[in-house]
């Protein structure tokens, strides 16, 4: 780190997200269905903003430089994926049945260490994650205690089982 480097605050956290999309409704549609987001505003047919819990937004849609564009490149910069945060592992299951449910298929499903994560693409192409965190505590560790994630195949069939305790969403 160098001398100038001031570390941001620790409660600062990424507050949302603003995709650019080719079809709204089809986005809106995707981001409602899918991970059960609620849409909070629209700006007429240029643009949406939804949320979890009441929230002003934590996704912004809009097709102001992309209305009928084709898929951003895959081999080029820009946003690898959008991660949302479930609070528990029972709820990320609650997720993956409501994909399965509707047909949405998996890109892939990783366990790394820290996490537990699905990885899925909305209809424009962006990468989304869903995943929730292990406590800290059982965060793996370096023998000198530095953090030391991995990734290996997700049990679908072991985190399915861990969603019973939840109504089904």
């Amino acid at each position: 780190m160098s001398e100038s480097h001031v570390p941001i605050h620790p409660g600062v956290v990424v507050g949302h997200v603003h995709l650019k999309v080719t079809d709204l409704e089809r986005a809106i549609a995707f981001y409602q269905d899918a991970l059960g987001l609620s849409v909070t505003q629209r700006l007429g047919d240029s643009a949406a903003f939804l949320s979890a819990g009441g929230y002003h937004h934590h996704v912004g849609l809009n097709t102001w430089d992309s209305l009928g564009a084709g898929p951003a490149p895959r081999r080029a910069a820009g946003l690898y994926h959008v991660a949302f945060l479930y609070p528990t592992r029972a709820a990320l299951a609650a997720a993956c049945r409501r994909l399965s449910r509707l047909g949405i298929p998996l890109e892939g499903a990783a366990d790394h260490g820290v996490s537990e994560a699905l990885y899925l693409n909305d209809p424009d192409g962006n990468g989304v994650e869903l995943y929730w965190d292990r406590p800290r505590a059982s965060w793996p560790r370096t023998a000198d205690g530095a953090l030391d994630m991995f990734t290996r195949v997700l049990d679908l069939e072991d985190l399915l089982a861990s969603s019973d305790q939840v109504p089904s969403t």
